[in-house]
């Protein structure tokens, strides 16, 4: 048999190397793995071929890359990384589902935490999540737990993350709690691009439909007033025409002014949105709009259900689980009824009823989360809960691109033909005058 040189780490995370017989690197890794060892790089002796460790990083990128997407190139992540802006935040929603994934499957794989800490650590390009890797793999040697050490940097990780982890600790299951985590934060990045995609083409067209606007305001609309002053010879204009040229002076004469009250209005609005009062009243005019209402209305309610059956199936108890899920449900109104919903948990109640008089939710919502309370499978039919809105979401983004377009379409034609007719209205009048 031939020799070969190995490096592994054992159940401490210390490292061992040696030499030892087998017929190929295969079975010497089983080798290892029998004795309670997990290799880290197997090679011929006096070849340093490190195909073990080599492998597991082709896992690693195979089990964060979608099909049909290309791999990110190190230089193209070196240039995001300089461009970050102070205000972004530190990591992005996908850098750290990719990282949960990882270490998920590193530690299904039986790479000790702290080991595979170091493995990602090192791959990071971020350099500020690198230092928050390392960190988190110092606390670990230290003799500290995962969550505790998570619990030290809350803007990267959110409380569900960490009481997802603390729970997967104290059951002994973090490589599945890590892998339940991922799959949500997975599903909650492919919710969120649906919602992006449905607002990316109205928000186009509606800038579109601005340039158009200012350029004729500013270029346009100055050129016909001069001629309407030297035909008209002071006569009276007609109401809209005068209404698109006091919109012409404001744009090209105050622009500055205009642009000041837009941003007054913007911190004002945002201001009051930061209130409660403000952030209910906000939140309930944003899911009862017109088209844009239901969809966002049921995100909110898949979103729910994936981020409460989560929590639940990772041994969360349930008051712990209302209230993170509330503090993650991204709208005031939904959030205060889990408030009302948690108060009545905690007397003694069970969940469908107090959720069903808050009269946020569906009523087939409630009833399946009945059926589920009854049954003991409260986490299963959340989670079906969840699919069916997801499903609906996407039945939803596909109608509003079929129905909006129309809807754009006549908005711009209405705008530009306002001031179309406004502009020709003086003419006719210029016409009748001279003859």
């Amino acid at each position: 048999m031939p020799g070969y040189s190995y490096t592994a780490i054992d159940t401490f995370g210390t490292e061992q190397s040696g030499l030892l017989d087998a017929l190929d690197a295969k079975q010497a890794a089983a080798i290892l793995r029998a004795r309670g060892l997990f290799p880290t790089g197997v090679s011929v002796a006096g070849a340093p071929v490190d195909k073990v460790e080599r492998g597991l990083r082709t896992r690693l990128e195979k089990s964060v890359q979608r099909p049909g997407s290309t791999p990110e190139k190190p230089a193209t992540r070196g240039l995001k990384m300089e461009l970050r802006l102070p205000f972004v935040r530190l990591v992005g929603a996908k850098a750290l589902a990719v990282f949960t994934r990882q270490l998920a499957t590193l530690l299904k794989a039986g790479m000790p935490l702290l080991r595979g800490l170091q493995v990602l650590g090192r791959q990071e390009r971020n350099q500020g999540f690198q230092r928050v890797i390392e960190a988190l793999a110092e606390a670990i040697k230290s003799g500290g737990t995962l969550s505790e050490a998570m619990a030290q940097h809350p803007k990267v990780f959110d409380r569900l993350f960490i009481n997802m982890v603390k729970a997967g600790e104290a059951g002994g299951v973090l490589d599945v709690v890590l892998d339940r985590l991922a799959r949500f934060q997975e599903k909650s990045l492919q919710l969120r691009g649906k919602i992006t995609a449905a607002m990316v083409y109205p928000l186009i067209v509606m800038g579109v439909a601005v340039l158009i606007l200012t350029g004729l305001l500013v270029f346009v609309v100055p050129k016909f007033q001069q001629i309407f002053a030297d035909l008209l010879k002071g006569a009276p204009l007609p109401a809209l025409t005068q209404m698109v040229l006091a919109a012409s002076d404001v744009v090209k004469n105050h622009f500055l002014v205009t642009l000041g009250v837009l941003v007054v209005l913007g911190f004002a609005f945002k201001m009051f949105k930061g209130t409660p009062a403000g952030a209910k009243l906000i939140d309930t005019l944003i899911v009862k709009l017109p088209l844009f209402g239901p969809l966002f209305l049921k995100a909110i309610i898949a979103r729910f259900g994936r981020t409460l059956g989560t929590l639940l199936s990772s041994g969360v108890p349930i008051l712990p689980a209302l209230l993170i899920t509330r503090d993650t449900c991204g709208n005031s109104r939904v959030a205060g009824a889990l408030t009302e919903v948690h108060d009545r948990v905690k007397e003694g109640a069970p969940v469908a009823r107090p959720l069903e008089a808050t009269a946020v939710f569906p009523p087939m919502v409630t009833s399946m989360i009945d059926v589920g309370e009854h049954t003991g499978q409260l986490p299963e039919m959340l989670g079906k809960v969840a699919d069916i809105y997801e499903e609906e979401v996407d039945n939803a983004v596909a109608g509003l691109s079929s129905l909006i377009e129309p809807i754009l379409i006549l908005f711009l034609a209405l705008v530009v033909g306002t001031i179309v007719i406004a502009l020709f209205l003086p003419i006719v009048r210029i016409v009748q005058l001279l003859t």
